[in-house]
């Protein structure tokens, strides 16, 4: 698999954005890039991979978005990857209705809440998609409490 790298170009002429896919030949690993940035309705985030690569990947496939040491980590089910942007930046682009901030620290996708229990001690354990686990800061749980309801 080819490396991919990004360029910006400030271009004040264009109203949209212009992506241009360069590469020797338009083998699987470009088509499926093309398709992951052109597919419609579908929110991208561009990430670097384990081995430092650039990978896009969707926002519906993440579960959680957390940090650790200053270093952003976005979580799917089969991977995880580093981003450059800060926790606050990746969620002023995510859609309210499905992301929620959980605690100073993470962020979960709630399509991917398999189980969530209120305990006795008023903290909340949520259980995600893939067999993880994660606690909730019980300075979000109003917030949390309100998203469930569906408010």
């Amino acid at each position: 698999m080819r490396r991919i790298k990004l360029t910006f170009e400030r271009d004040e002429s264009l109203e949209d954005i212009n992506v241009i896919v360069r590469a020797p030949e338009e083998d699987s690993q470009v088509k499926d890039l093309m398709q992951r940035l052109g597919a419609s309705g579908t929110q991208t985030i561009a990430v670097t991979g384990s081995g430092g690569t650039l990978d896009i990947v969707r926002v519906s496939d993440i579960i959680l978005l957390s940090v650790n040491d200053k270093q952003t980590s976005i979580i799917t089910e089969n991977n995880r990857y580093t981003a450059r942007q800060s926790l606050n930046s990746i969620e002023s682009c995510l859609d309210p209705a499905e992301f929620v901030r959980i605690s100073r620290y993470e962020i979960v996708n709630l399509s991917k809440v398999v189980r969530y229990d209120f305990t006795l001690g008023g903290t909340l354990r949520i259980e995600l998609a893939g067999g993880m686990e994660t606690w909730a800061s019980r300075r979000c749980i109003p917030q949390i409490r309100r998203k469930l309801a569906g408010k």
